[in-house]
């Protein structure tokens, strides 16, 4: 066979009251992951880093909060809705990046306000490890063998047998490289321009969901409902956050030009 066979059990470790599964350890990881990028961040700036402890359980409660109540609405609301309770299985799987993306927008909104950090400032450098915490969510989610990419016949084609015998693209490892390139530029981005407010966080949203946008079309449709358009649910997200992260570089380099010399 020329494809790759994958049949992992999703469950790691199983100690009776205890089961510790793959996605859990790639989600804990990408949290450590962002926890010392963030710690660097802080180092480097001469900012408290006791702070991150506070600030990481806010990024932990949005990202699972907003996660799943985007998956349970955009993505299928007509059963979550009418079975309620469904929505705190997390354990069943569903976990939505576009409402990830919003619940972190707004916990890191009321941080600021409780804490007195600079809004921008903190959406700057918390974009830059999210990429690294995506990419280690969708690594969880080929060893989860979900978010299936569709049929191929390429070398590369991958088959999951707790799936089916179709060879597929393997698109979540497709997607979790481009965020390890997107965590890479962004902290280039962040090196050169992290003294433009809102400037690394644009340009941030805007590559993330401009990958969003493209892979789509090698993912099988994840939405329970048609869109009624050629595009997917997952590209229909995607562009509000595409244009308002282009938005945000514009507002940037028009309001944070540097003084000319005189």
């Amino acid at each position: 066979m020329q494809h790759l066979i994958w049949n992992l059990d999703p469950i790691l470790l199983d100690i009776g009251f205890l089961k510790i599964r793959w996605y859990g350890l790639m989600f804990a990881s990408g949290f450590v992951g962002s926890f010392l990028t963030m710690q660097w961040i802080y180092q480097r700036e001469g900012k408290n880093v006791e702070e991150l402890d506070t600030l990481l359980w806010y990024m932990v409660i949005a990202t699972i909060v907003g996660a799943r109540l985007g998956h349970t609405l955009f993505y299928d609301p007509a059963y979550y809705l009418s079975n309620p309770i469904k929505i705190l299985a997390i354990w069943e799987g569903g976990l939505a990046s576009h409402g990830a993306t919003l619940g972190i927008i707004l916990a890191l909104y009321l941080y600021s306000r409780k804490f007195g950090d600079s809004y921008f400032w903190l959406l700057d450098r918390v974009s830059i490890p999210t990429a690294l915490a995506g990419a280690c969510i969708r690594v969880g989610n080929f060893l989860n063998s979900e978010i299936l990419g569709i049929p191929t016949q390429e070398p590369w084609g991958v088959i999951f047998v707790r799936i089916d015998p179709q060879p597929r693209h393997p698109v979540q490892l497709y997607e979790a490289l481009c965020y390890l390139v997107i965590y890479g530029v962004s902290l280039m981005l962040y090196k050169k321009h992290g003294d433009k407010p809102g400037f690394v966080f644009g340009c941030f949203i805007s590559m993330l969901f401009t990958v969003r946008f493209f892979l789509e079309y090698f993912k099988t449709e994840q939405a329970m409902y048609d869109t009624g358009v050629a595009l997917t649910t997952g590209q229909l997200l995607s562009i509000p956050f595409v244009l308002a992260g282009i938005g945000c570089v514009i507002w940037s380099l028009r309001n944070h030009q540097p003084n000319p010399t005189t």
